[in-house]
């Protein structure tokens, strides 16, 4: 299993390339001391951009729209929202090869958001979030082999 780091370092990636296709300039943050990722320009106002990681599940892209602390050693708070602290979430999914770009006021943010990329199997139809209504590029990422032979594989022995 890999890494949630590796996991989510890959989502910005993506979503980096996905925001630059669509015209976005882009500025990263350095360190993880900030509640976002990434700045895009907006031409008339800079927007802070939360990356999040979706997973394809009953037909929709999953994330979570707030951060947990659960895994902490005795957290004072067990979950924390992005409330007027980000503009937008940024999600990856690599299910669907799927970048999608959501305002914070069109999400529950502190629960669970899904973004439907398939009917509901109940015909649901109002308040649903469909993901091509957010999707921003198609990005695909994937390995090649390295100076080793393998994917990944290291070139240097210093």
């Amino acid at each position: 299993m890999e890494h949630p780091k590796t996991v989510g370092e890959r989502s910005q990636l993506a979503i980096i390339v996905a925001l630059d296709r669509a015209g976005y300039p882009v500025f990263v943050s350095l360190g993880e001391n900030t509640r976002y990722d990434l700045v895009i320009d907006e031409g008339t106002r800079l927007a802070r951009v939360q990356c999040k990681t979706g997973r394809l599940r009953g037909g929709a892209v999953r994330f979570k729209a707030c951060s947990s602390y659960a895994h902490h050693p005795n957290p004072k708070i067990l979950k924390r929202d992005y409330i007027n602290e980000i503009e937008y979430f940024g999600v990856y999914c690599a299910d669907t090869g799927g970048v999608y770009l959501i305002p914070i006021e069109e999400v529950q943010p502190r629960w669970e958001c899904a973004l439907r990329v398939a009917p509901a199997r109940n015909g649901q139809r109002s308040k649903v979030r469909l993901a091509a209504n957010y999707e921003i590029a198609k990005v695909e990422i994937r390995a090649t082999a390295g100076p080793g032979g393998r994917p990944g594989a290291g070139g240097s022995s210093a």
